[in-house]
């Protein structure tokens, strides 16, 4: 067939048409097995709340009669308000003396911590000046004193050695490596 030709054209035509149909069948396959699952989910739903509607209208009926005990349980609370107001001042009086002894231990607390760290800052800077101290009349004069001592250790030795021994004689198979 040649490109020129309206047959061809048709074809073509046909084709893209036929794919086209191929392709809104899957999609409608697709969207049918989507209906699907929503519809089995939706079951599954309504079975479950089936049980929970039956639990609601037992609810319901226990509602009902609470409310009956409601009217004489809102006549005893009447009573029990009006002591619990009076309870209710009594606290607040013990609460506001327990603020105040909290505030003051606070107060003492923090100035028992503040006193607490500068003693370890004071601690802290006494032992930094004994360290120092040590170290300069201590361990430096006790170096000197080392190194002097070394000194006169090795001026005795060489004092006292014995004098080296001539050498009379030359030796001629050794000779002398400088590297």
């Amino acid at each position: 067939m040649n490109v020129n030709e309206p047959q061809f054209w048709m074809m073509v035509a046909l084709l893209v048409i036929a794919v086209a149909f191929i392709v809104m069948g899957v999609v409608l396959i697709g969207i049918g097995l989507t209906v699907r699952k929503i519809t089995r989910s939706v079951i599954r739903l309504e079975e479950r709340l089936v049980p929970l509607i039956d639990k609601m209208n037992g609810i319901s009926i226990q509602g009902r009669e609470m409310a009956i005990h409601f009217n004489e349980v809102t006549q005893n609370l009447s009573t029990a308000t009006r002591y619990l107001a009076e309870s209710t001042e009594l606290i607040k009086d013990e609460v506001g003396e327990l603020r105040q002894i909290v505030s003051s231990t606070a107060l003492v607390a923090r100035d028992k911590v503040e006193l607490i760290g500068s003693t370890i800052d004071r601690t802290q800077m006494q032992v930094t000046n004994t360290t120092d101290f040590v170290q300069a009349k201590i361990v430096e004069p006790a170096r000197e004193i080392a190194a002097v001592m070394a000194g006169v250790k090795k001026g005795l030795e060489v004092l006292f050695a014995p004098s080296p021994k001539q050498i009379d004689r030359v030796y001629v198979e050794e000779e002398m490596f400088i590297g």
